[in-house]
């Protein structure tokens, strides 16, 4: 048996979870497909278990993110289905990757909806926390007996169909204040969407922040619009929400 941690994750919080969650069977492969030179075509095996971990944009799985996950297919290989979201909700995500998984050849045998840091404004900083992550790996154990008892039974998500209109990135992009061209940000960005002159490209960014986060000289910035919205923002997600598991 091959335990596949497969993720995209421009920030590493899907990594980290879907790390965590795969490290509980034993030895982890990584499908690391936030870069996109690394996505492959991978068969599973019924023997494989798989974790999938992708970020919620207004509801959906990131489209992109979808379509990377569209090249592991499995033969009837158990797996977990991750959404991670900054709080809001994660409304479709959640069913959608779990749709997309059956018809992947998987059987989606446990589903979690975790909390992580938001993308925007200061929300549910530092989440997944130590605690967050013990408590994904203690369900994660669970899940793990009923592989091993072989009860693949089916497991009800919340979500609804047709799915909301979703999945499509942010629309803030940054730009450049004191670049000195190291291009870092281009090894960073999930999407291609650094130019040769380390700008941004506008129409294949999707605001992930990737580029904003990992600059070591802090030159990738956000306009006052941003700011504005990111406080706001902040104040309407304050209230602290709990990971969901559905095993």
């Amino acid at each position: 048996m091959s335990t596949y941690a497969v993720y995209f994750s421009p920030t590493r919080t899907n990594e980290r979870n879907a790390t965590a969650i795969a490290e509980v069977f034993g030895d982890v492969k990584h499908l690391n497909f936030t870069d996109p030179d690394k996505v492959k075509d991978v068969q599973l095996t019924k023997d494989d278990v798989a974790v999938f971990a992708g970020p919620v944009y207004g509801g959906r799985i990131f489209k992109g993110a979808m379509e990377r996950f569209s090249h592991v297919k499995g033969n009837g290989t158990p797996c977990i289905a991750v959404a991670t979201y900054g709080n809001r909700h994660y409304d479709d995500a959640l069913l959608e990757l779990c749709d997309a998984l059956k018809e992947q050849g998987f059987i989606v045998v446990a589903a979690f909806a975790l909390i992580g840091e938001h993308t925007y404004g200061q929300i549910q900083v530092g989440r997944p926390n130590e605690e967050d992550i013990a408590q994904t790996v203690a369900q994660t154990k669970l899940v793990k007996e009923k592989i091993e008892k072989g009860e693949f039974n089916e497991i009800a998500v919340p979500g609804n169909r047709p799915y909301k209109d979703g999945g499509n990135g942010g629309g803030f992009r940054p730009h450049n204040e004191g670049c000195v061209g190291c291009g870092v940000c281009k090894t960073l960005c999930p999407m291609k969407a650094i130019d040769d002159d380390f700008n941004v490209i506008a129409d294949k960014c999707i605001a992930c922040f990737a580029c904003v986060k990992g600059c070591p000289m802090g030159a990738k910035q956000l306009d006052a619009a941003y700011d504005e919205f990111a406080k706001s923002f902040t104040e309407r997600l304050a209230a602290r929400r709990e990971n969901e598991y559905f095993i």
